[in-house]
């Protein structure tokens, strides 16, 4: 069988090396003392792209490789391909949906708990010796607060069905209503804010959402809110979060991505009523090597000629006539 060439855009895990290695002739970008060379030998035939969001795919590097065919990437969210254009041009684009839903959803209510009721702030009290001095004064609760989701997916999904487990009322945002399901849908962000006291973020990144919670949704969200994202840090404009938390127009937020990972303000960090994660929602051992598996998986089955398993939406398979 032949070995078609891969060119894999930044390192990813052992087992996506390992296993592409197997079916394809890899080379790496990253590794390459001149990118530039690298790229002009092997354009002509590299027939595959393997990539993160460490570095983007776009038109500008997939229009060089004329025999390109797929471009797997490692994540549910794919804003670092521009799957767009890939679609317009024959390209399919693969993600690693559905394996990390229910991660990324433990994460959620880890990081909404963690935001309503202290706990980050709990340890540290405790480690700096106050607990001797005195209790910890007492904090909010999930018990008197409504969820309004952005983003209604399959980890949205997997998100809701835990509150209704804590008994949290839930509503939700996003293109379209969804008739199968039994949450209230709002038609507008903004009024879904002004409704709830908590705005959960799983929308994904792109220009369709880019910075769509800005000043306007939290002010709406009102000095009681607490904002939570677990989708993409380019869906919340960063600046206006800073400032409505320092102005306290919100009460507080819990993140787990940000604009410019791993870059995080220092504004955030001086914050000390706000929690944040290092972009861990789906970073258990488990679910990372169900996502790789995936990323291999997709290209191998293309490469035999079966088709990709999990082509996004924009790159149909089989192709749209």
């Amino acid at each position: 069988m032949s070995r078609p060439d891969l060119l894999m855009t930044g390192p990813m895990m052992p087992l996506v090396q390992e296993g592409l290695a197997q079916r394809f002739t890899v080379h790496k970008l990253w590794e390459a003392a001149d990118k530039e060379a690298m790229l002009n030998e092997v354009a002509p035939t590299v027939m595959a792209i393997a990539t993160g969001n460490h570095s983007p795919t776009d038109a500008a590097l997939m229009s060089r490789l004329p025999n390109l065919k797929i471009v797997g990437s490692f994540g549910v969210g794919y804003d670092a391909v521009d799957a767009a254009w890939a679609g317009q041009h024959g390209i399919v684009v693969t993600n690693t949906p559905d394996v990390l839903n229910e991660e990324v959803a433990d994460t959620a209510l880890g990081l909404l708990l963690s935001t309503v009721r202290e706990f980050p702030q709990n340890d540290r009290y405790l480690r700096a010796g106050k607990w001797l001095q005195k209790p910890y004064p007492l904090t909010g609760t999930l018990r008197d607060r409504k969820v309004g989701i952005l983003g209604l997916g399959r980890i949205g999904k997997a998100i809701a069905r835990r509150l209704d487990a804590f008994g949290v009322p839930v509503v939700y945002h996003g293109r379209s209503e969804q008739k199968d399901v039994a949450y209230g849908y709002y038609p507008t962000l903004v009024g879904m804010a002004r409704d709830v006291n908590v705005l959960l973020i799983v929308a994904p990144g792109g220009d369709a959402t880019n910075k769509i919670v800005n000043a306007e949704v939290l002010a709406a969200l009102g000095p009681d809110g607490v904002l939570i994202n677990v989708g993409r840090g380019s869906v919340v404009d960063e600046q206006a979060l800073i400032a409505a938390l320092q102005a306290k127009t919100i009460k507080s937020a819990g993140l787990d991505v940000f604009e410019d990972e791993p870059r995080v303000p220092a504004e955030l960090i001086a914050m000390d009523h706000i929690v944040l994660f290092p972009h861990v929602g789906s970073g258990s051992v488990h679910t990372r090597r169900a996502m790789a598996q995936l990323v291999v998986d997709n290209l191998v089955s293309f490469a035999d000629g079966k088709g990709p398993l999990t082509p996004v939406p924009e790159t149909p398979w089989p192709p749209k006539a």
